[in-house]
């Protein structure tokens, strides 16, 4: 008899902590407001801080400026919901210094992240016609090798176009969102 009573124990204890981290899931979404707004104002941030980056070091007049921005932009609009999300649901009831943190981290990763991917998927184009058939052994290598290889240039070559204006806008923007825990108790 205690038996059954111990697994029903369980069962509903297993129920409430998926309710609970269902419920904790949804909350953690970002607003309409934050996805509508805060997708291209970031995404607009990152090429002023490129852009701004590459007039202090007077290499504005790049060959691919156009392009180069456009890889900036999309990769802040494409890092900004998932950022906030997961900041978000790793910060639920915490205090306002654990929050920044997480924004901080999210926002700076995920924005370094998405456009370092695109960077190697503008190399895996550039490189295709030397490589392989696609779905062989050696295709495989070259892809992941080429992607490697791009994820290790951007990091090396295009984080710094991130600063100084993105590393104030990430503070900025960072402080914004963690300011009020009512705004995440929806």
């Amino acid at each position: 008899m205690n038996e059954a009573r111990t697994g029903t124990g369980s069962r509903s204890a297993y129920r409430s902590a998926l309710v609970l981290t269902r419920s904790r899931f949804v909350r953690a979404f970002p607003s309409a407001s934050e996805i509508v707004f805060g997708t291209p104002v970031w995404g607009l941030a990152m090429v002023v801080s490129a852009w701004f980056a590459l007039v202090l070091r007077e290499s504005a007049l790049t060959f691919h400026l156009v392009e180069l921005l456009v890889m900036y932009g999309i990769g802040g609009m494409l890092a900004w919901p998932l950022a906030v999300f997961l900041a978000r649901f790793a910060t639920l009831g915490r205090p306002g210094e654990t929050r920044f943190a997480a924004y901080l981290l999210c926002l700076s990763l995920g924005t370094i992240a998405f456009t370092a991917l695109l960077f190697a998927l503008d190399y895996r184009v550039f490189y295709a016609r030397w490589h392989a058939h696609t779905g062989t052994r050696t295709w495989f290598y070259q892809f992941g090798f080429t992607s490697l290889v791009a994820f290790y240039q951007f990091l090396v070559l295009g984080v710094r176009l991130y600063l100084p204006f993105g590393g104030a806008v990430l503070v900025a923007a960072s402080l914004w969102l963690a300011r009020s825990e009512g705004r995440q108790q929806r």
